[in-house]
């Protein structure tokens, strides 16, 4: 997950790279950096200056792939199955502080299966 310690130019270069290079200013200017790219969707990207409907969603989806997640964060129901592992992740990287620094995948995993099992053992007592 090297793309986390992306400043805003490594995000703009990397745009330029995969066939985007009209829009690097639009990352620049909005100091997007790696943490920042967990929001970079169709509905954010306008907000950047970038408006090609075509465009949006090619950047849209060469993100994703770079993440490496496949939902979006939009739209979701409490119906839905449970959320991608990984965006919840970068998520919690997205944010800023000593605590989000220093947080491995593996620490989001132990933590995440140590909620999962007490919020079991929580509803199993109310029973």
């Amino acid at each position: 997950m090297e793309f986390l310690q992306w400043s805003c130019h490594d995000v703009a270069r990397w745009i330029e790279s995969i066939g985007f290079p009209q829009y690097t200013a639009c990352f620049t200017e909005n100091i997007i950096t790696g943490r920042k790219l967990i929001y970079v969707n169709c509905v954010y990207l306008p907000r950047l200056g970038i408006t090609d409907f075509k465009d949006m969603q090619a950047i849209s989806a060469r993100v994703h792939k770079l993440l490496g997640i496949t939902e979006t964060l939009w739209s979701r129901s409490i119906a839905d199955p449970p959320r991608d592992r990984v965006g919840l992740f970068l998520e919690m990287k997205n944010r800023t502080g000593e605590r989000a620094d220093s947080l491995t995948y593996q620490q989001f995993l132990n933590d995440t299966c140590q909620r999962e099992q007490k919020m079991s053992h929580n509803s199993k007592g109310a029973q």
